[in-house]
């Protein structure tokens, strides 16, 4: 692992890290990024692959994405209206992150039992 990256003498606004930290935090943020991975989705398809999360949860976390620049929202006039969520580009890096992530999870599975 890159040494320079991780040992950082400062954690302050400017570290890399801790940009990202804030970009993904919350409970539900990855797992709504994870749903888009594929592709475009519509709202009632991510919260039915996230049980659990309240519809006001996830509108916050979908609005949170969007302000932040991660992904797009796409409102279509028909009735009801409806709503498609996609990354954008720079969502699409974190792709790699919740690999890794998950890699991590399934080594956290095998070391319990």
């Amino acid at each position: 692992m890159q040494g320079s990256i991780v040992q950082i003498e400062v954690c302050d606004d400017e570290c890399p890290i801790k940009k990202t930290a804030g970009v993904i935090e919350g409970r539900w943020t990855t797992l709504v990024i994870r749903e888009l991975l594929p592709g475009k989705k519509r709202f009632s398809e991510i919260q039915r692959a996230l049980a659990g999360i309240s519809p006001k949860v996830l509108t916050a976390r979908l609005r949170l994405l969007e302000q932040r620049q991660l992904l797009t929202r796409t409102v279509f006039a028909t009735v009801p209206p409806t709503t498609e969520y996609e990354l954008t580009p720079l969502g699409r890096q974190l792709e790699g992150d919740l690999v890794a992530m998950a890699e991590f999870g399934q080594q956290l599975s095998i070391d319990a039992n």
